[in-house]
């Protein structure tokens, strides 16, 4: 699971509001936990979700707070769980969308690295992310999160030079 997610989907472009959300909320929710958690919910945090629908999940209620809380199938994590809920609400807020917000910090041209120590935590470019985001109300999205989710979604291509998946 995890090397098929590694060589298929982690690093590639995606865009569209709704699948840039997702993202985030997972990025979120993985804070403190391995990705391969995650990753092994994901299909329960789509179900749960209503598949991370924007305009769905920013109309949540107190009730689906607790429906959530009561779900074993995902991290049942009150703080992101409402991070999740007022993250959509934000998203919704953006005059041009999430994904063209955070497109905009796209780095095709960062340095191919070499080996994972050529790979940092954050950059300029997430700590920038990080604070636009937060600017709009986003939560639970600090320069970490904000690199690990663009990397994830392919504003920034980590894989090592060696790597198989590199050139797909």
């Amino acid at each position: 699971m995890y090397l098929a997610y590694h060589d298929e989907e982690w690093g590639r472009p995606l865009k569209g509001d709704d699948a840039v959300f997702e993202r985030v909320a997972l990025e979120a929710f993985q804070s403190g936990l391995s990705w391969l958690t995650i990753l092994r919910k994901r299909e329960n945090f789509r179900a749960a979700f209503d598949g991370f629908s924007i305009p769905k999940v920013a109309s949540y209620t107190e009730r689906d707070v607790e429906r959530l809380l009561g779900d074993a199938g995902i991290v049942r994590n009150r703080a992101k769980i409402e991070a999740a809920i007022g993250n959509a609400r934000a998203a919704q807020d953006l005059p041009d969308g999430l994904s063209e917000l955070v497109w905009r910090y796209a780095d095709p041209d960062a340095p191919v690295p070499r080996s994972m120590a050529d790979v940092p935590a954050t950059t300029p470019a997430s700590k920038a992310l990080a604070k636009e985001l937060k600017r709009h109300g986003f939560r639970f999205v600090g320069p970490t999160t904000a690199y690990a989710l663009m990397q994830a979604i392919g504003l920034v291509n980590d894989h090592l030079a060696e790597c198989v998946a590199r050139t797909r």
